[in-house]
């Protein structure tokens, strides 16, 4: 039957002869004839059998139309599942009888996260997925399947260097004082940094030190910790240093991050005020990078030296060479993310000795629009907009900034007892220009400071600009 929305009902009339004839009601009856549904004489008329057969089924399909139409509309209203309340009912295996199959299934979102922590941890996708924890033949640890921990760096140090005393540790290894045996350099004492390629015990952390560990929650994705030391100074000088839980390379991520480290010293070579590479060697144990060896010490040292603070005319003579690496780093797409004054080092011993900037671990290569959003650093020195997981050269500005405060107050300008405390107080806090010394300095000392430390990266400084 044809459908009807707004026009009058029609009816079906079946004549003697096995025809049918549709009627529209109304005051006159107006016989119309059927497009929608025209039925074909299937069946003699001599045959009475047939005739009556047909038009049993014929009265039932009218019957159906009207038990189908509405109460309240006047239009065709199917049940949804009407299959079920007739004799007709579909095959089983119809999509019919299956409605679930014309639905594609969702995939689960924890399927991505496994993936993303599987490449972090160096598994293989499909272990990741059955969330497995199967021993890998390669790398010597968990899950270590595939990791690809060749250099193409120079084989036989020990050839050409004689190691010696341990000096330093650091994020992913630790340093010593070398001689070289031969070459250019034969003689000279530099320092080695070495990076092992074999698992580590666990538990063991980068820097050796008295104090707690403490778990840093928001580093949770890039497996770090935090290490607050006991008080080094006056006052409330503390010191604080990211530790890698595992240091080795034992991750994809771990064995990227080294050669990243390389790839940016070679970048920067040839700036005054940048730790000079000389080489870099592997073996099947360690990575080993040669670099310069500054005997001067730490600048933190000499800030606790002079009683926890500089004069205006010393910290601007620091915080030049400073911004100048810093400046330079950013023309060359590096940003160093781990800016402190434990990463500075003197060349010498002496008053006026050259600064030298150490330590580019955690440093990578950024996009004049690329935003970064993985958190790394220290907490004293962690800027607002990293926390927030979106940040660019604008964070090693920050930490300029807490420097600066350092060298001219001798404390720090955000300060707590726990990591969430400094988290809070750097980005809810304001830092503290009343207390003495500030009122003493000049307003230029103050107003320079408090550019650098602007919460809103987009009204900061540049390093260029705060050379200027």
């Amino acid at each position: 039957m044809g459908t009807c929305c707004s026009k009058d009902a029609t009816r079906t009339i079946i004549s003697a002869n096995g025809n049918t004839i549709t009627v529209k009601d109304g005051p006159n009856p107006i016989p119309v004839k059927d497009n929608a549904n025209p039925v074909k004489d299937i069946a003699k008329p001599s045959d009475k059998a047939q005739i009556l057969e047909t038009q049993q089924q014929q009265q039932e399909q009218v019957e159906a139309e009207v038990v189908k139409r509405s109460p309240f509309f006047p239009f065709y209203s199917p049940t949804p599942a009407h299959y079920l309340l007739t004799k007709n009912s579909p095959p089983a295996g119809s999509p019919a009888m299956n409605p679930k199959r014309i639905f594609k299934r969702t995939p689960s979102p924890a399927k991505h996260i496994r993936a993303a922590l599987a490449r972090r941890q160096g598994k293989p996708n499909k272990e990741a997925a059955e969330g497995g924890n199967k021993e890998g033949a390669a790398g010597g640890g968990s899950g270590q399947l595939g990791l690809d921990k060749s250099f193409g760096y120079k084989k036989g140090f020990e050839n050409e260097y004689e190691m010696g005393e341990e000096i330093g540790k650091g994020h992913f290894g630790y340093t010593c004082k070398a001689k070289c045996k031969k070459g250019e350099l034969k003689g000279q004492e530099v320092a080695v940094k070495v990076i092992p390629k074999a698992q580590g015990a666990p538990g063991e952390v980068c820097m050796a030190s008295h104090g707690e560990l403490s778990w840093w929650p928001e580093l949770a994705d890039v497996v770090c910790w935090v290490h607050v030391s006991s008080c080094v100074g006056l006052g409330n000088t503390w010191s604080s240093h990211v530790l890698k839980v595992d240091k080795e390379m034992t991750t994809a991520i771990a064995i990227e991050d080294a050669r990243r480290e390389v790839k940016i010293l070679r970048a920067l070579t040839g700036h005054n005020n940048l730790v000079k590479l000389y080489d870099a060697f592997e073996d099947h144990e360690n990575v080993y990078i040669v670099m310069e060896l500054c005997e001067g010490g730490e600048l933190l040292d000499r800030i606790l030296s002079r009683g926890g603070k500089y004069t205006e005319d010393d910290a601007k003579a620091v915080l030049i060479q400073i911004l100048n690496f810093v400046s330079f780093c950013h023309l060359q797409g590096v940003v160093h993310r781990d800016l402190k004054p434990e990463n500075f080092l003197f060349t010498s011993k002496e008053e006026n000795s050259q600064l030298k900037a150490i330590d580019f671990g955690l440093s990578d290569f950024v996009m004049p629009d690329e935003r970064l959003n993985d958190i790394v650093g220290s907490a004293y020195y962690v800027a607002p907009e990293v926390l927030h997981r979106s940040y660019s050269t604008e964070a090693d500005v920050w930490s300029i900034g807490i420097i600066a405060y350092i060298l001219l107050c001798g404390s720090r300008p955000f300060w707590a007892r726990t990591e969430s405390g400094i988290f809070r107080a750097v980005l809810k806090a304001d830092p503290c220009f009343d207390e003495p010394p500030w009122p003493s300095l000049s307003s230029e000392a103050k107003d320079f400071v408090k550019c650098l430390l602007n919460k809103d990266p987009r009204k900061r400084m540049t390093a260029v600009q705060a050379l200027s």
